[in-house]
């Protein structure tokens, strides 16, 4: 029964945050990007089968994409269509997954939307909600934050749908090792 609840906790989470993303885009998307890398870790201990959780987590990032549309929408970002066209490349990704459960799409379709998202969420609320400053300094810095966008998601692509790496358990391992 508690594991039930704890399971329903985290499935609302994951859709009650993504739908605060327009409204703070940093600290919700954050919080977004930080319950997903954790999710898997609480909900198969709990009980739920990976079949199961793996459509229902991808139909709650979708949500999140959803979100981070909508914010760079409210908040009329300078990089808005950057996120309105890799919001549509890892759509055509989250959908071919979900009609054919082959896991090797994500990495055909990285999702660069999310860090990329994160990146500027960080800048825009760093520079006191000021789109003009934060546009200026992602122009600025342009090359340096699409290096990081690529190189970041694509390693996790692989590890997490290639290689089927479980990090959480890899870094577990290593400190037994060590310690």
């Amino acid at each position: 029964m508690i594991n039930n609840l704890l399971i329903g906790l985290v499935f609302f989470l994951k859709f009650a945050i993504p739908a605060a993303i327009p409204f703070a885009p940093f600290l919700a998307g954050w919080a977004n990007f930080i319950l997903d890398t954790i999710d898997g870790d609480i909900l198969i201990p709990l009980g739920m089968a990976d079949a199961s959780y793996q459509p229902i987590d991808k139909i709650a990032d979708w949500a999140a994409y959803i979100g981070m549309v909508a914010a760079a929408w409210k908040f009329k970002w300078g990089i808005r269509k950057w996120i309105y066209g890799l919001f549509a490349f890892r759509s055509i990704g989250q959908v071919a997954f979900l009609a054919t459960g082959k896991e090797w799409l994500f990495f055909a379709f990285p999702n660069f939307l999310e860090p990329l998202f994160l990146i500027y969420a960080t800048i825009f609320f760093f520079k006191r909600a000021d789109e003009a400053q934060t546009y200026v300094f992602y122009l600025k810095h342009k090359l340096a934050i699409w290096l990081f966008v690529v190189i970041y998601k694509m390693q996790d692509e692989y590890f997490t749908h290639i290689a089927n790496v479980d990090r959480s358990d890899l870094i577990k391992n290593l400190i037994r090792k060590f310690f």
